[in-house]
């Protein structure tokens, strides 16, 4: 990030560990804002960015690993470009498997009914492979970057939820407002995911009633269509709670170090082999990762 001039700003949600005092004693030229609550995801966000000074926003999940020239490369396709709203990029969990909600669909009752009951592939944008790059729908909100002046007119992400759908919600926003959203597969960014919550029954009735917010708020109400989605809504959280996260299992684990590689070379590592992955960032004593994309990673710190 050191071809650029920009502001690094975490909004930590009422954390109760220790997160907050290391990133002062760690990062001090970092702009830190303590919530004395959790406010969300939406809220959290949208308290975040009125504090951006810069042209451009990235909103970037905390359990993600980028390479150093990710943002220089989104800010140059954003410029080439006409009527941008939103930009994304590829993104991997921790054992280097592409994770389909790169890039998704609009979210219509149909849709989400065949998702709930059938199958997710219309749920996906896969008119787009996963390292091509064109125009999707909706981004995910683990990296979503765009220009703030965008996000003002937008009016930022809906408080309404307070996670999960937001990012759908704020996409579909953008294409409705006239603006064109872009996948860069050629990016690939570490997504570990299950870091910001545990993926167990409280996940999952988050996540079905953010998609009921999303559907109550852009399409025209019906009965028989709010039956489904309000059914679907309560039964998918019993039937994923039956399902387990693969997990890669294997006794050895293959450690990078960023004090010998770049981030990026450690994320093209990733990419071409899977695998139990560990970071070991620079001038750290811990090393970082996960093994699941459904459930929380580690942190291991040397003794």
């Amino acid at each position: 990030m050191t071809d650029i001039n920009a502001e690094i700003i975490v909004v930590d949600n009422n954390s109760q560990d220790d997160s907050c005092a290391m990133v002062k004693e760690l990062f001090p030229e970092i702009l830190l804002i303590e919530n004395h609550e959790n406010t969300g995801f939406s809220k959290g966000n949208n308290i975040g960015v009125t504090r951006a000074k810069g042209e451009y926003v990235c909103i970037l999940n905390p359990d993600t690993v980028i390479a150093e020239d990710v943002f220089s490369t989104a800010i140059s396709f954003i410029d080439a470009k006409e009527s941008v709203g939103i930009v994304g990029c590829r993104l991997i969990d921790g054992r280097g498997v592409f994770l389909p909600e790169s890039k998704r669909n609009i979210p219509t009752p149909m849709v989400s009914f065949k998702k709930i009951f059938a199958s997710g592939d219309l749920y996906y944008a896969n008119h787009l492979k996963e390292k091509e790059v064109g125009e999707v729908p909706v981004l995910v909100g683990a990296f979503m970057m765009m220009k703030k002046k965008v996000y003002d007119e937008l009016k930022g992400f809906d408080e309404d939820y307070f996670m999960y759908g937001e990012d759908i919600d704020l996409s579909y926003r953008a294409l409705k407002k006239g603006l064109k959203n872009y996948y860069i597969g050629a990016v690939t960014c570490i997504h570990f995911k299950g870091e910001s919550t545990p993926k167990n029954k409280i996940y999952r009735q988050r996540f079905y009633d953010a998609m009921r917010i999303f559907y109550r708020k852009h399409f025209k109400r019906n009965i028989l269509l709010d039956a489904m989605v309000s059914i679907g809504s309560k039964m998918m959280p019993l039937f994923d709670s039956e399902k387990k996260g693969s997990t890669y299992t294997d006794k050895e684990e293959i450690i990078f170090d960023n004090n010998e590689m770049t981030f990026k070379e450690i994320i093209t590592a990733f990419e071409e082999q899977s695998g139990a992955f560990k970071i070991n960032p620079k001038n750290a004593n811990f090393i970082i990762g996960s093994s699941s994309s459904k459930s929380k990673g580690e942190i291991r710190v040397a003794e």
